[in-house]
């Protein structure tokens, strides 16, 4: 990934960055106002951090972006598959947000975000048609397919084809740092994954460990879209936790990851 800010506050992707006519980034947690386990740039208000202190960074946020945008449009996520198109302001109250954990827009000046830590974010690109869409892809979003989801939606509404799409996978927990039970296992083998690529097995503590980063990019692919219009971060946040908010090792009350990306004005 590519530093957006000097102070690594935020952060880009290469392939992304080629494109003046659109915005986006993916938070660290340095050179906020947050503190506690929300320390220091935590952009997401749901999570239990001081309203006023999210709010702070949220507007340095807005002041970080070359492009100001008219919204950060933020989903209250919950690890389903729900996927929002955003056309007005009225699908993005609190109330038409709830429970929606992937967005897409082709309207200038809305900031599509997602919240992560340790969750995959993923961010598209539709530059035929001019859409962009935010994905959170948790294991369970991952195994029913929200990636999957978010392109097939894409196409019905915007006609977005493969071939014409920019993908970026954000830092998250990697296949190393993430240890499942057997039926996390078993939900991914029932769905059809293949295993061989998605899995690895601890011999010596007899655990799998699911590659989340694979299993996202597979359905990417699957769509249609060329290996080198997908760029993978392959950053842990698990590992880099230092840097990334890590809810594995700060527990579910602490800050969040944004990833963000917005057609400009």
């Amino acid at each position: 990934m590519i530093p957006l800010t000097n102070d690594k506050r935020m952060l880009g992707y290469e392939l992304l960055n080629s494109y003046p006519n659109i915005s986006h980034f993916v938070t660290t947690r340095l050179g906020g106002c947050s503190k506690g386990n929300y320390a220091s740039f935590n952009c997401t208000h749901y999570t239990g951090d001081d309203l006023e202190d999210v709010y702070q960074n949220q507007q340095l946020l807005i002041d970080s972006l070359a492009c100001r945008p008219s919204k950060l449009v933020i989903p209250r996520q919950t690890h389903n598959t729900e996927v929002r198109i955003i056309t007005s302001p009225v699908d993005y109250t609190d109330e038409a947000l709830q429970g929606v954990d992937a967005l897409i827009t082709n309207q200038p000046g809305y900031c599509l975000c997602i919240s992560t830590a340790d969750c995959i974010p993923v961010l598209l690109y539709d530059y035929k048609e001019n859409v962009v869409a935010a994905i959170h892809a948790g294991w369970r979003g991952t195994v029913e397919g929200i990636v999957a989801k978010t392109l097939q939606l894409m196409q019905q509404t915007y006609h977005s084809a493969g071939e014409n799409i920019i993908a970026c996978i954000g830092p998250g927990i990697s296949v190393a740092s993430f240890e499942v039970g057997n039926e996390v296992y078993e939900a991914f083998q029932k769905k059809g994954f293949d295993m061989n690529k998605v899995a690895q097995f601890n011999q010596h503590t007899k655990k799998y460990h699911i590659d989340l980063w694979e299993a996202n990019r597979m359905q990417l692919k699957d769509f249609g879209i060329p290996d080198s219009q997908i760029e993978c971060a392959e950053i842990c946040t698990y590992h880099e936790h230092n840097l990334f908010f890590s809810a594995r090792r700060l527990g579910i009350h602490s800050g969040r990851i944004l990833s963000g990306i917005m057609i400009n004005s």
